[in-house]
C-alpha cells in the first residue's frame, strides 16, 4: 500500500519535476503584458517575451503564442506581430477587427516589414536568443489593441490558458498573475512613467514534453587508446530509419532536398544512432601542466540549419579552462560553490551557423585546460564530460563501461600515441 501511494505521488509530481533543469534552475520565458493606455472599449498593451534561459533559444521557424480570452474580447490591431487567423468578424459593420477568435494564435513578423508595422524588439521571424548567449537578442515584443475588454483595472479580465510553441512542444505556461506595474524611464532619464496595469505569465521547458527521444548523442575518443566509443545504437530512436538518406548517394545531391517542411519534419542521414546532431569529444594531447580536447559537432539533418547554436558541457576541469580556439565560451555557475559547467557557442559571422547535413555540416574547436594535480587523471573516464546539452536538450552519452580506457602500461611511446590518434581524428569527419 505504501508503495502504491508513493508511486501515485511520484506520477503527480513528474510533470513539474521534468521541467526542472539542474544546470539552469531559474531558466524560464516570462511573457509580460503592460497596459499602456485605455481606449473607448478596451486597452492598448505592450507584450514582451523575455527568454531568461541561459542556453536554450527559440530557433526558426520561431515562437507561436496563444491564449483564451476571458470574455468576448477582440483584437482591433497589432504592431510587430499578427494572428494566424482572423476568425468570424461578420457582426462588425464598420471597422473590422484584426482578429475575432476566442483563442487567437500570434506569430512574430518576418524581417523587412514596413516601419509602420514594426515594434521594438520585433520582426525576427520569432527567433529569440538564449540569455547567456545574446542578452540583447533574448527579447521579442509586440503591441496589441484589445476591444470589448473593459476600460479600468477592475473591469479588465486577464487572458487564460496560455500556450507557447518554441517552435515545437516543450513549454508549459502558468496562469497570468497581476504584478506591480512596470516603470519606464523617458529618453532623457529625468522622468519616470508606469504602465496602467501589468500581468506576467511564466513558461518553463521540459525536454520530455518536447520529444520522447533525445535529439543528440555523444561519442568519445582519445590519444591513449585506439578504441572509438560511438553514439549508442538508435540513440535518438529509429523511427526515421526507413526514410533516411545514405551519405554520398544520388538522393543526397537531389535538388530541393534541403528545403524545410511546414511541419519541421527532419530528413536524416542514415547512421546507426539516427540522431540529428552528434557531439564528438576527443582527448587530443597531454602536456605537463595542460591537456587538450577537440570538440566537433556534426549535423545529420538535411533540412535544418542551426543558427546561434549552443553547446553546454559539464566537466570538473572546466573551472580551469585556459583557451578556446574556435568557439566562444562562457562559464555557467548555477550554484556558486560549483564551477564545472560551461557554454560553447559559435563566433558571430564565423561559425555561429551549423549547416545542414553534408560536407559543410560540422563545426569544431579545440580547448586547452590547465591541470589540477589533485584531481587530474585519465583513469575511469575522468577526461570525458558528465553531461552534454545541444541547444538546450540533453544528449545521450555512451555507457561508462564503453569509454576509451587508459592502457595498463605507464609509458607509451610517442610514435605509438601519434598512430593511435590518427583514427580518432579521422572519425571526426565520418560517421
Amino acid at each position: 500500500m505504501k508503495f502504491i501511494c508513493g508511486l501515485l505521488v511520484f506520477l503527480i509530481m513528474l510533470p513539474n519535476a521534468a521541467a526542472y533543469d539542474p544546470l539552469d534552475p531559474t531558466g524560464n520565458i516570462t511573457i509580460k503584458w503592460d497596459v499602456v493606455s485605455w481606449t473607448a472599449d478596451g486597452y492598448v498593451a505592450a507584450v514582451t517575451m523575455s527568454n531568461f534561459q541561459m542556453y536554450r533559444s527559440i530557433v526558426s521557424p520561431g515562437w507561436t503564442l496563444g491564449w483564451q480570452w476571458a470574455k468576448k474580447e477582440v483584437i482591433w490591431s497589432m504592431v510587430g506581430a499578427q494572428t494566424t487567423e482572423q476568425g468570424d468578424c461578420s457582426k462588425f459593420k464598420g471597422n473590422v477587427p484584426h482578429c475575432c477568435m476566442r483563442k487567437p494564435i500570434v506569430v512574430d513578423l518576418l524581417p523587412g516589414v514596413p516601419y509602420n508595422q514594426q515594434f521594438s524588439n520585433c520582426c525576427r521571424g520569432g527567433v529569440v536568443s538564449a540569455w547567456g548567449q545574446d542578452p540583447a537578442g533574448s527579447v521579442s515584443a509586440f503591441q496589441v489593441s484589445v476591444g470589448l475588454a473593459g476600460t479600468s483595472n477592475k473591469t479588465v479580465k486577464l487572458p487564460m490558458n496560455f500556450t507557447l510553441l518554441g517552435p515545437g512542444l516543450g513549454y508549459t505556461c502558468g496562469p497570468a498573475k497581476i504584478v506591480p506595474s512596470t516603470v519606464y524611464l523617458t529618453s532623457d532619464h529625468r522622468r519616470k512613467t508606469q504602465a496602467l496595469m501589468t500581468w506576467n505569465v511564466t513558461c518553463t521547458y521540459s525536454q520530455f514534453l518536447a520529444s520522447r527521444n533525445p535529439s543528440c548523442c555523444v561519442s568519445f575518443s582519445s590519444f591513449y587508446n585506439q578504441t572509438i566509443t560511438p553514439c549508442p545504437k538508435c540513440a535518438c530512436g529509429c523511427q526515421n530509419k526507413n526514410n533516411c538518406v545514405v551519405s554520398d548517394s544520388k538522393q543526397s545531391h537531389k535538388a530541393g532536398i534541403n528545403t524545410p517542411r511546414k511541419d519541421n519534419a527532419p530528413l536524416l542521414q542514415c547512421t546507426h544512432h539516427m540522431c540529428p546532431i552528434r557531439v564528438h569529444w576527443h582527448v587530443k594531447l597531454n602536456y605537463k601542466d595542460y591537456w587538450r580536447v577537440k570538440i566537433a559537432i556534426t549535423n545529420f539533418n538535411y533540412r535544418m540549419n542551426y543558427t546561434q547554436w549552443t553547446l553546454v558541457a559539464q566537466h570538473p576541469n572546466l573551472n580551469s579552462i585556459t583557451q578556446v580556439f574556435s568557439f566562444d565560451y562562457k562559464p555557467l555557475v548555477p550554484y556558486e560553490a560549483i564551477n564545472d559547467t560551461g557554454m560553447f557557442f559559435g563566433m558571430k559571422f564565423y561559425n555561429d551557423l551549423l549547416m545542414e547535413a553534408g560536407p559543410q555540416g560540422n563545426v569544431q574547436s579545440e580547448v586547452l585546460l590547465r591541470k589540477n594535480k589533485d584531481t587530474f587523471t585519465f583513469k575511469h573516464g575522468w577526461a570525458f564530460p558528465r553531461k552534454v546539452y545541444f541547444n538546450g536538450d540533453e544528449c545521450l552519452l555512451p555507457p561508462p563501461d564503453t569509454y576509451p580506457f587508459l592502457p595498463n602500461s605507464a609509458r607509451v611511446h610517442r610514435g605509438v600515441i601519434s598512430k593511435m590518434a590518427v583514427p580518432a581524428l579521422l572519425f571526426l569527419l565520418i560517421i
